[in-house]
This record gives structure tokens, C-alpha cells and sequence, in this order.
């Protein structure tokens, strides 16, 4: 399976690259640079890096401006595609905006979109380095300490929603799990592998939004880690199928993120 329609990155928007560097080098095992490279325009860059010596995604600092502007703290993913501008031009076509124009960088041709609902996502098509041809991005696993596990979509209108991914993503979605008043928790699948789910929004949450899981090894180590380094945790870890369990929490600088793992203990 190629990248298409994967999603090959994540980044974390935060306005204190070191502190975020602390959190979740304590509750994931990920390393930081505490300098940033800067990228086009001076924005401070910064890769995550794992344990085994991958990368787990980036860090991009806010700085004055982007906070004057409206941007906060956030994780957002980035999603394949043979053309960016071909996807936003298809995006726009059916109710999704562009926030940020499609760019080249150095490593690809990016945007920043929301689907109809608002939810924001990165379309790119990258560049790979020479000799990396056809390599896949290995950012996700569904069942990888230190990578997302999980990517889940609350939304105004999960139909709607999980159609237009399926159209422009060619994603599946089979199978879901009742969650009572909250409505259906509706699993969404890139191929045979699943990725995430859909859910309704639900009370509290300000805009339809995209969530990412983190693989951490121990969900209770975690828990601790995310109590004792200034993060607020919004869920207690719950057991989930297959007998793992996931929480949710704001990180030190606001950005909302939730962990996924075993119970070692």
C-alpha cells in the first residue's frame, strides 16, 4: 500500500517548544531539540524524535504574530495526496476552506484546509529525499509505542463528514459502537487497516475538531507523567477493545491530545 490518503505527519502547534519538549519527553519518551531549525519565513521548526531513532512528527513554535492571529496550541495531521492543489481546488468544491494556501517547502507542497464541517487538516504531497522513492511514512501504527494509534473526528455532522473523507480520501467505514445519548462512534478504515473513528461533537468541545492518540507503554505511567509535568487530564484511561486503555488530556500549553496503551500494572 502507497501513502495515498495516509496520514504522514503530525504537528504539534505550541507556544513553548521546550516546555512541550519536557511533557512529552516525560509521558511519551520522545526527544525534542531544544533549538529549532529555522524554515522559510523564520518560523522555528523542531523534530520529534523516537526512540528508535524515527521521527515522530514536529514541532512548530507559535510566535507573536500567529498568537495575535488566532492560533493556539493545537495537533493537527497532514494527509496524502497526489496534488495539493488539485485537493484544495476539489476540498473548496465541496464545502471545505482554505486556511493556508498551498506553499512549496523543502520537503513538499502543503495546505492547510478544513472540511465542510471546519475541521483543519495539512493535504501535502512530499518530496522525498533521493534513494527514498516509494518509502512509507511510518508516523501512525496501530499498535506502536510513540507513534498516533488513533485519529478521531468529532464533528457537527458525522454522516456528512464521513462521506466527504470517503470521496476525497477513498477511506471505509465499517462497524461502530454505540455510545448511548452521545450517538454512534462509527470506525473509519484505510483499507483493511483501521485508523480512527467518527463521533458527534459533544458538549464542551468548541468546534468539530481532529484528536490524536499517542502509544505510550504503560497507560498509568502515562497518566502520572501527564499529572506531575502540568497537563490536565480531561478523560481517565478507559479500557478500550482489545483490552488496551486511552485518556484524554490538555497538554502544559493548551494543546488537547489524548494516549493510548496497556495497563502494565
Amino acid at each position: 500500500m502507497t501513502d495515498a490518503s495516509n496520514f504522514i505527519w503530525y504537528e504539534l502547534m505550541t507556544s513553548d517548544p521546550a516546555g512541550a519538549a519536557a511533557f512529552y519527553g516525560a509521558v511519551v519518551g520522545w526527544t525534542i531539540p531544544s533549538q529549532g531549525e529555522a524554515t522559510a519565513g523564520g518560523v522555528d521548526y523542531r523534530m520529534i524524535g523516537r526512540s528508535d531513532g524515527g521521527n515522530a512528527g514536529g514541532v512548530l513554535a507559535l510566535n507573536a504574530d500567529m498568537l495575535a492571529g488566532g492560533a493556539r496550541p493545537l495537533w493537527i495531521g497532514y494527509l496524502h495526496v497526489a496534488d495539493v492543489d488539485a485537493a484544495v481546488e476539489a476540498i473548496k468544491a465541496d464545502g471545505g476552506a482554505v486556511q493556508m494556501a498551498a506553499m512549496d517547502i523543502p520537503v513538499g507542497r502543503i495546505a492547510m484546509v478544513t472540511d465542510p464541517q471546519g475541521a483543519p487538516f495539512y493535504v501535502m504531497t512530499p518530496t522525498p529525499p533521493p534513494g527514498s522513492e516509494g518509502m512509507e511514512s511510518d508516523v501512525f501504527s496501530m499498535d506502536q509505542p510513540q507513534r498516533v494509534r488513533w485519529n478521531e473526528l468529532a464533528t457537527s455532522d458525522p454522516g456528512a463528514a464521513i462521506a466527504f473523507y470517503k470521496k476525497h480520501f477513498g477511506w471505509g467505514q465499517e462497524g461502530e459502537m454505540d455510545m448511548g445519548p452521545i450517538g454512534a462512534y462509527r470506525f473509519i478504515q484505510r483499507g483493511d487497516v483501521g485508523i480512527g473513528a467518527v463521533m458527534p461533537l459533544m458538549e464542551g468541545y468548541p468546534a468539530p475538531v481532529w484528536s490524536y492518540y499517542i502509544g505510550v507503554d504503560d497507560i498509568d505511567r502515562a497518566l502520572a507523567a501527564v499529572r506531575a509535568n502540568g497537563g490536565t487530564v480531561t478523560n481517565e484511561p478507559m479500557e478500550i477493545p482489545g483490552g488496551e486503555f486511552a485518556m484524554n488530556a490538555i497538554d502544559p500549553q493548551g494543546a488537547p491530545v489524548g494516549f493510548v496503551g496497556p495497563r502494565q500494572s
